[in-house]
């Protein structure tokens, strides 16, 4: 009797399904190496980016306690003293406390001879704020009013109140010369209340005190301007100073000549004006001259 054996069924399905599992999974694979790739490039640029930080916050740091010089008061200098060459001396302090206000030792014949605003004290930090420089007064331009101009007239000490105008006084503005058509020399009151802009360079009365000049800037009208020109040309220039508080242009243009002076009638309808104008102040008490 023949024995009969159960044929082997075919391994070819199960061998192509794990073929397909196998590929499945090396594709997989496959498609994972480029994104590990990437990842691992990011994380060394990150790291590279953290280290270049870090050091450059490092360096930074360190240049922040760097010591740099500046100018500090080398003994007590009281307000408005001009400042001279041994009251300032180089000091080290390290750069994060220092700023752009703080005055710097190739500066210091730049600040010799200022005065200062403020009282400084042995060791104090020298700052441009303690003084009032020409670059820091400002452009004369941008204190002129709309529509008015600023003219310069030569002046002497005779012709300026001995010098003692001083920028933002209210001064009139005389004007000495021969009349063309009688050649007879005239001195008549060409401007009332006119403001001073400038004593010479200086533009205020902090920085203007105890400066020569030997010209003025007054704020005028155009025509104004055009008078002063003219004037000039012909002869001479006297400022006239007024109270600060007398404001009013309430009084007539004057007129002095040679005529003038020899009859003296003007003269004494002059002096009886200024008897009843002119206060002498005595104490807490104000008198006229008169009495």
């Amino acid at each position: 009797m023949v024995e009969r054996r159960a044929a082997p069924r075919p391994r070819r399905r199960r061998d192509r399904r794990v073929s397909n599992f196998l590929a499945e999974r090396g594709g997989v694979a496959m498609s994972f190496r480029p994104t590990l790739v990437a990842a691992a490039l990011l994380a060394l640029a990150a790291g590279l980016w953290m280290h270049g930080s870090l050091r450059a916050r490092e360096q930074r740091a360190r240049k922040e306690w760097e010591l740099v010089e500046i100018l500090v008061a080398a003994e007590d200098v009281e307000e408005g003293e001009p400042i001279r060459a041994r009251q300032v001396v180089a000091a080290e302090m390290p750069a994060r406390f220092v700023s752009d206000s703080m005055v710097r030792p190739a500066h210091a014949d730049t600040i010799v001879g200022q005065r200062v605003l403020v009282p400084l004290r042995q060791g104090d930090p020298i700052l441009w704020s303690h003084f009032r420089s020409a670059p820091d007064e400002g452009r004369l331009s941008e204190r002129i009013l709309r529509r008015t101009r600023a003219v310069t007239v030569n002046v002497t000490e005779r012709s300026s109140v001995g010098g003692f105008i001083q920028p933002n006084d209210h001064v009139d503005v005389l004007a000495t010369f021969r009349d063309p058509g009688s050649q007879e020399m005239v001195t008549v009151t060409l401007l009332h209340n006119v403001v001073v802009l400038a004593t010479g360079r200086a533009s205020d009365r902090d920085s203007s005190w105890g400066r020569g000049y030997s010209e003025v800037s007054l704020l005028v009208l155009p025509e104004e301007a055009e008078l002063l020109v003219l004037a000039q040309e012909l002869g001479n220039i006297t400022l006239v100073l007024r109270h600060p508080d007398e404001v009013d242009l309430d009084h007539d243009r004057g007129r002095a000549t040679v005529q003038t002076l020899l009859t003296g009638e003007r003269s004494r309808a002059l002096e009886r004006m200024r008897r009843e104008t002119v206060q002498v102040i005595r104490g807490n008490r104000t008198a006229g001259l008169g009495e």
